[in-house]
């Protein structure tokens, strides 16, 4: 089972405290009418608004959490995309490029005072779910604004955002701020046991730690082989500097071939040399690392990592080859050519 999309997902885990928060809110009517739900990527945010919406227009319940069955009419609207008190705004597809847009334009925007400032269809609340707050440009970031500074009744905005220090500031202060966290161990497996029955509970543990408390990142791991992915990036590491040429164009084809997987392996190989420096920093060096780690001074590794990062952006900014850019990745990890040795 993978996951729903988050209009359509009845399962939250880990988020308890944040729902108790909001459902006293709502009970004590101390009600802000805009509220920046954020946290890293894949830990629940917009699962989180869509709940919060549900209850919001389905009325204010009495329990510490906001959940509705999946059987009610406004869950089943909003799964659908048809209640007519909720607008979703979001990234979306250039009709002209056929490709999504990088950013939330502010043709997108200008929707939300419109949308804010009218009476409620059904008698209760106007919502406006914003997923991905981060990607508003500025003019559309102004266009915002304008209704944050004289918010409408009965309309509440929620907005959700992975990295709030690209939002403006004057954004940011007008929102009560809602910060979810990365799931614990427990509530990990358990979404993990909910989405993924189908694989054995050592795998479920593996792709638990790989994730580091991202139930979306843990998704797509088991969907795009991140286990066997992470086993490649040690075996690199590991294998450094002595990794054979030919080894490393074999790796570079299996790789370099699929957008996704080339994705993933420079994301894990980043994370794998970044956890490698910090353990060793603390004294817990891997042994099967030393010889890498021996290359260069601790902070030397630094420029290492943003030297990858530059090369992983632009490989996929400007759709070069992939296969050339993991040799070359191999090369900056050992201090060679990229035709090594």
């Amino acid at each position: 089972m993978s996951a729903l999309e988050p209009r359509a997902n009845p399962y939250l885990r880990g988020h308890e405290a944040a729902e108790a928060l909001v459902a006293e809110a709502l009970r004590g009517g101390r009600f802000h009418h805009a509220w920046l739900i954020t946290g890293p990527p894949g830990i629940g945010k917009a699962s989180f608004a869509f709940r919060f919406a549900r209850r919001l227009l389905a009325g204010v319940g009495q329990g510490a959490d906001l959940s509705l069955p999946g059987t009610d009419p406004v869950f089943r609207r909003v799964a659908v995309g048809s209640h007519a008190d909720l607008l979703t705004i979001e990234r979306e597809i250039n009709v002209k490029t056929k490709r999504m847009r990088t950013e939330i334009v502010v043709e997108n925007a200008r929707e939300i005072p419109a949308f804010m400032h009218l009476t409620p269809a059904e008698g209760g609340w106007r919502v406006v779910v914003v997923d991905g707050a981060e990607d508003l440009n500025r003019n559309a970031a102004n266009a915002l604004l304008k209704v944050l500074e004289e918010p409408p009744a009965r309309a509440v905005l929620l907005l959700t955002c992975s990295a709030p220090g690209r939002l403006l500031p004057t954004l940011r202060s007008r929102c009560r701020r809602l910060g979810l966290a990365p799931l614990g161990e427990a509530a990990m497996g358990d979404a993990l046991e909910h989405y993924l029955p189908q694989i054995d509970a050592d795998a479920r543990a593996r792709l638990a730690m790989l994730a580091e408390g991202s139930v979306g990142r843990a998704l797509d791991l088991a969907g795009g082989g991140g286990v066997a992915m992470a086993d490649l990036v040690g075996e690199v590491l590991a294998a450094v500097p002595d990794l054979p040429v030919m080894r490393a164009h074999q790796v570079a084809d299996r790789i370099g071939r699929d957008e996704d997987a080339f994705s993933t392996f420079m994301d894990m190989l980043r994370a794998g040399l970044a956890a490698a420096v910090r353990d060793a920093a603390r004294g817990r060096a891997d042994p099967d690392q030393s010889r890498l780690l021996g290359l260069r001074p601790l902070d030397a590794w630094v420029d290492v990592w943003h030297a990858l990062t530059r090369l992983q952006n632009e490989t996929e900014g400007a759709h070069l080859d992939k296969r050339q850019a993991l040799v070359e990745g191999f090369a900056l990890l050992a201090g060679k050519s990229p035709g090594f040795p």
